[in-house]
Formats: structure tokens, C-alpha cells, sequence
């Protein structure tokens, strides 16, 4: 695909936070790239809620704190982290840079941060694993096709996966108008490598009256069946992104998954979800400490990270700042954006008197709860 300027070789001095590479990202993607990433569904209220309910939450500052020697390092899923800021699953990176996932994977190697790798990757999931020097999980959606499912599953173990991330919460994607409008494609040379070889089922036929969604696209659907089937393939880790109701983290620790992603797609599935922020409590008070619990959606300063953990996060996952990154300067692009956001989690841990990610506690925040 074509791009409208050359990537950037050197982080000009005007990007002093993520979110300065928005307007790089935007000059140099055309319309259908850019509107594929910088969009939500329907009326984009979620979309928009996820990054304002950060701002909603206020900082409680300790001071005169000893936190000489302090780090930020975790430990999840049997690995030893040097930081809890992982790259979220994003489909079709080859829009946005010519070695689409490959690209990514430099970056994210350079500052030691895990990546997850989806299933809609531009690359297959062998190369981007050849290429890895960090810890990838891979990111399933669940094909109609449940034996090509399994095949995806053995591929990602074979490969050396270390955690397998369903997702659950796109069955179906909502509208994203601004797709529509754009006329979204995938270009010429893009498209998604992993699932080369399978054959789409017929679409079952309607007898009059039946729904085209409930009785057609659902019809195969992933349910928690699929849960319990995938937990019995595998010995990887199982943990499910997409999880915003505490009844749903209930039972996703009764079947077995061994962590929880509380995520609204980034406001790209159903519209007027509340934030992923404001859902990461109840999900937390629900399950009581049995499962590690991580946050996606939202993220654009260190700051917020250190929310997220002051409410019961163990890590977090970026999406959208670190793909604008990727497209503006390439590898180096997303390499900078993850030392911004390590860095800006480092000087908040500081001016709250936090050596480590334990002492991040809820009482940091002087405004904890959201309107319900």
C-alpha cells in the first residue's frame, strides 16, 4: 500500500507524550488506514469514555517517600517482567508499516515489553515468532471452523507462545460509521495470513422471518462451551480479553481461565459500554484475588497506568498510541512510545512515594469511584 510520507528517522523534539504522534500517524496514513484505526462504533461514546474517565480520576499524592532503588518489575503468568505495559492485539498492522508485525516486534523487544499477537496479523504468527526476542502471547479469535481453531492453537504452542489471549467480546463488530464512509478495504498486500487455508461455512439459510444476526451471523458464535473445550487443548495459559461484567469474571474463573482482560475492543464493539477504567473494579471486588486481572482501552499516559494498578490491575495493555508510533516512525516509533509511558509510570510512582508496583495502592487515587 501506499503511504502518504516517509517514516520518521529521528522522535522530533515536539513528541513529548503519545499522544503527539497522532498527527504524524494521520499525514502519513490515507483515509482507509486512518479510518480503520481511529474509530469506535456506532456514536463513539465509548470510544471517547475511555480516555475521558482517566482524566476523571485524581492522584493522591505521598510524599517525602524512600523509593531510591524502586522498579517497576511484576511477575505474571510464570515470567518476570521488567515493567507492566504490554502491546495489545491489533489486526492488519501491515496498513499502518510496510513489515507490519515485524516492525512492531522490534520496537516492543528494544524496551522488553510483551506483545500479543493477532490473529488478524499481516504476518504469520511463525515469522513474528522467529523474529521475537521477548515473550509473545497469541490472541485467538475463535473461528467458525473449530478444527481450524485447534490448528491455531498447536501453531501458537509450536511456535513458542506463551499465553493464549480469546477474545470474547466481538462475535459480531458493531457499526464503525467512519469505516462505512471511508469505504474501508484491506489494500493489496494485506491481509490475514493466519487464516490462509480456511474455508468459510455457508451461511445457514433463513427460513422467512428468521434474524439475519441471531438465526445467520451467530449461529456459530463462540459460547462458554468453546471455554471449556479450549482450556482442555491446551497447557498454555487462558486468558480471556473482552470481559466487562463481574458475573462474566465469576464464571471465567469457575471454567478455569487463568486471567481476565476487562476491555470494550478500544469502544470498537458496542457502543455506550462504560470504560474499561470504570468497569475494573467490580471485576476486581468479583473475583476476589483468584485471577490476575489487566486493563486494556484508554491508556495514554504513565499516569493512567498507575491508575489502573491503584484499582486492582495487574498490568496493562496499549493499543491505539503505540500503532499511531508505528506508523509515524516505525520500530523506533513504538520503542519511544513505550519508554514515554515506562518513564511517565516511573515519575508518578516517585511523586507518590511508590518503590514498587505493590505499594500502588487504591488510597493513591482521591477519587476511586465512578458514577454509576
Amino acid at each position: 500500500m501506499a503511504f502518504h510520507a516517509p517514516l520518521l528517522e529521528r522522535i522530533p523534539q515536539d513528541i513529548a507524550a503519545v499522544s503527539d504522534y497522532l498527527p504524524y500517524a494521520r499525514h502519513r496514513l490515507d483515509d482507509n488506514a486512518w479510518a480503520y484505526l481511529h474509530s469506535g462504533s456506532a456514536d463513539e461514546l465509548t470510544f471517547r469514555r475511555n480516555r475521558e474517565d482517566f482524566d476523571q480520576l485524581r492522584l493522591n499524592a505521598r510524599v517525602l517517600g524512600q523509593v531510591a532503588g524502586g522498579h517497576t518489575r511484576l511477575q505474571l503468568f510464570g515470567h518476570t517482567w521488567e515493567h507492566p505495559v504490554f502491546l495489545a492485539p491489533v489486526a492488519h498492522q501491515g496498513l499502518f508499516h510496510p513489515e507490519g508485525e515485524l516492525a512492531t516486534i522490534l520496537g516492543a523487544g528494544a524496551l522488553q515489553a510483551g506483545m500479543t499477537v493477532s490473529t488478524l496479523a499481516s504476518r504469520s504468527l511463525e515469522d513474528i515468532a522467529a523474529q521475537a526476542e521477548i515473550p509473545l502471547w497469541f490472541q485467538l479469535y475463535i473461528q467458525p471452523d473449530r478444527g481450524f481453531t485447534r490448528q491455531l492453537v498447536q501453531r501458537a504452542e509450536a511456535a513458542g507462545y506463551q499465553a493464549l489471549v480469546v477474545t470474547v467480546d466481538a462475535p459480531i463488530f458493531g457499526l464503525r460509521n467512519r469505516e462505512q464512509r471511508a469505504g474501508f478495504h484491506l489494500p493489496t498486500g494485506v491481509e490475514p495470513v493466519n487464516l490462509r487455508g480456511m474455508v468459510p461455512p455457508p451461511p445457514p439459510p433463513l427460513a422467512p422471518g428468521q434474524s439475519v444476526v441471531f438465526d445467520g451471523i451467530m449461529a456459530s458464535a463462540p459460547t462458554w462451551d468453546d471455554i471449556v473445550w479450549l482450556k482442555s487443548l491446551t497447557r498454555l495459559p487462558l486468558i480471556l480479553k473482552g470481559i466487562t461484567h463481574p458475573a462474566d469474571a465469576r464464571q471465567a474463573a469457575e471454567l478455569g481461565a487463568d486471567g481476565l482482560i476487562v476491555s470494550n475492543h478500544g469502544g470498537r464493539s458496542l457502543d455506550t459500554l462504560p470504560s474499561s477504567i470504570a468497569a475494573l473494579p467490580g471485576i476486581v471486588h468479583a473475583l476476589e484475588g483468584r485471577l490476575p486481572v489487566l486493563l486494556d482501552s484508554g491508556i495514554r499516559r504513565g499516569s493512567d497506568i498507575f491508575k489502573a494498578l491503584a484499582l486492582g490491575a495487574s498490568a496493562v495493555l496499549v493499543g491505539r498510541p503505540w500503532v499511531y508510533a508505528l506508523a509515524a516512525a516505525g520500530p523506533l516509533g513504538v520503542a519511544h512510545c513505550l519508554k514515554l509511558l515506562r518513564e511517565e509510570l516511573e515519575v508518578t510512582m516517585a511523586l507518590c512515594g511508590c518503590r514498587d508496583l505493590a505499594s500502588i495502592s487504591p488510597d493513591l487515587l482521591f477519587q476511586s469511584n465512578f458514577p454509576r
